[in-house]
């Protein structure tokens, strides 16, 4: 198993610092995050239906009516690779790690290549990337993924990506595309724990062809996702107000997050995360890490990719915090 985020009681207990003290900033989910609505006990007496409307609702949002609902996109990030013959599959690195382990799992030959270019020069059927990236937080345009998609019909190949972060970057987004005759070979993930903070529920959508979806509905099984996250996922979805709310909010304090934190070094950012580049000293990175965790402040490391990403703090007080520790850092000789 991989070490993701968010992994709070592990640092509590290494630090020896009450949980309830800590700052997570390892995630990169919206801390102000969709306000979860009255549940119909009903919910928790009725198996999930298909027509509860969370289909429409997605695929009005979206754009795109050739979807598939999944309990949290990591259901299809496991199970995708298993639907292609196994052949040379190009990640864009740095990734999202549970994207190419599975599909070297799957059995395909797995390719690390830094950039979209040098992906499709390598002439790999398959190309895998998040976009924006996650860790890295860099941003490939659309034009650049469209461009893409169209060379590798060419060679009979497919481009997937993994929009987890996409919410707040509406003009890069190709989700409405996936699966159309402008782009069949494309499969786009996506999810609401990031921009919606709804991690817990459970909730993603994949989007392509029909052929694709059909064999994934197969593999899943029925009822992927619960009755209560359904309903959730529904009213946060058509609540365009609190939508284009978040993304102002959002917007302003990414912003904030990378002033804050450029006396430390490269800044890259999204609206939900900001990443440090430290790729001449890993050394300098884990000092930083270990200088917040002990302030009882959490963060991503990455140190194969000399990565340090820091989410957005959700209150006054955790940024009043994060800037107290942020001054009094010292880097070591």
């Amino acid at each position: 198993m991989l070490e993701h985020g968010g992994k709070l009681r592990a640092a509590a207990q290494h630090y020896g610092i009450a949980l309830a003290d800590w700052i997570d900033l390892s995630t990169g989910i919206n801390p102000l995050g969709y306000p979860i609505p009255p549940i119909d006990p009903a919910c928790w007496q009725r198996l999930p239906e298909d027509d509860d409307g969370l289909e429409a609702a997605a695929a009005a949002y979206y754009g795109n009516e050739r979807l598939l609902v999944l309990p949290g996109s990591q259901a299809a990030i496991q199970i995708l690779p298993a639907l292609f013959a196994p052949v040379a599959v190009a990640c864009l690195t740095p990734i999202y790690e549970e994207l190419p382990q599975a599909w070297q799992r799957a059995g395909h030959r797995l390719r690390r290549l830094p950039t979209l270019q040098r992906a499709l020069a390598a002439a790999t059927p398959n190309v895998v990337l998040c976009n924006p990236n996650n860790p890295s937080a860099l941003t490939l345009p659309r034009s650049a993924l469209l461009d893409a998609a169209a060379r590798l019909e060419q060679r009979g190949g497919w481009l997937i990506v993994d929009e987890a972060f996409a919410e707040s970057e509406a003009e890069n987004g190709i989700a409405a595309l996936a699966g159309s005759a402008e782009a069949p070979n494309l499969i786009v993930l996506r999810s609401l724990g990031k921009f919606f903070g709804l991690a817990g529920a459970r909730v993603g959508f994949v989007f392509g062809v029909a052929e694709k979806l059909d064999r994934l509905r197969e593999a899943i099984g029925p009822w992927p996702v619960s009755h209560p996250a359904r309903a959730v996922a529904r009213q946060a979805l058509a609540d365009s107000a609190w939508q284009a709310a978040t993304r102002a909010r959002l917007a302003g304090s990414s912003r904030r997050l990378a002033e804050l934190l450029a006396p430390l070094g490269a800044v890259s950012r999204t609206a939900l995360f900001c990443t440090l580049s430290m790729p001449d000293n890993v050394a300098h990175l884990t000092a930083l890490h270990e200088h917040f965790a002990r302030r009882a402040i959490l963060t991503r490391r990455f140190d194969q990719n000399a990565l340090l990403r820091f989410g957005l703090p959700g209150s006054e007080e955790q940024w009043q915090r994060l800037t107290t520790a942020i001054a009094e850092w010292t880097p070591p000789c």
